[in-house]
């Protein structure tokens, strides 16, 4: 579903599912491709906007989590895209998807390794994107955030009214609540998350980070 040019959401299709979201530019990335059991579904999806997989040129991820990035290897597979991590998404690609498994009782199915590893921005054309390492959730947890579109891509950082987990393997309350402090000063109109509805208008974004300070942490910040 086209949100505004250039940019799609896709609605996560179960439990062990999540958003998907695709930024179009000169390069196509695709963020957080999902479980592999809901990727036919997706790329139907995709295919009726108009985005074939051929024109993904770029696979990226938020985070570790098999609902986040079960689908990479399948994807890449039929997209032919370069797979796209942060270095510390490198370092704790193996370990992170032993621990899934022990803790979910989920792995990830196929395993995926990086073409490309992310610095601090990513070009795609018009669009920069600058790649915010933002742990808590897991540690190699990384937002997308687009100055210029005032775009935010946060992954399980935080939802609308909510916050990501940080009882899994890695996870940590208080580098979350720093995160969520980094991400809450950027002028933001869109906030893309990994799980639930998006929220869109700068003065609603406001309103959530103020309501999850308040909520969650007693307004410590």
């Amino acid at each position: 579903m086209r949100i505004k040019d250039g940019v799609y959401w896709y609605k996560e299709k179960g439990i062990l599912d999540a958003n998907t979201y695709v930024l179009q530019d000169e390069l196509t990335i695709l963020i957080d491709p999902g479980s592999e059991n809901y990727l036919e579904q997706r790329l139907k999806e995709m295919q009726d906007d108009g985005i074939s997989p051929k024109d993904i040129d770029v696979i990226a991820i938020t985070h570790l989590h098999p609902d986040h990035c079960g689908a990479t290897a399948a994807l890449k597979e039929v997209s032919g895209a370069k797979v796209a991590l942060h270095p510390l998404q490198v370092d704790y690609l193996d370990i992170m998807a032993e621990e899934s498994r022990k803790f979910l009782g989920v792995g990830i199915a196929h395993k995926f390794r990086a073409d490309i590893v992310l610095e601090e921005r990513l070009s795609l054309g018009k669009i920069e994107l600058e790649i915010l390492h933002t742990p808590g959730h897991s540690p190699g947890s990384i937002c997308f955030y687009g100055e210029d579109t005032k775009i935010l891509i946060c992954g399980d950082l935080v939802f609308e009214q909510g916050v990501g987990r940080t009882d899994l393997p890695f996870g940590n309350t208080d580098e979350l609540r720093n995160s969520i402090e980094t991400v809450s000063a950027l002028d933001t109109e869109l906030l893309l998350p990994g799980h639930g509805r998006i929220i869109e208008g700068e003065s609603n974004v406001k309103r959530n980070y103020e309501f999850i300070k308040a909520v969650y942490f007693n307004n410590f910040f």
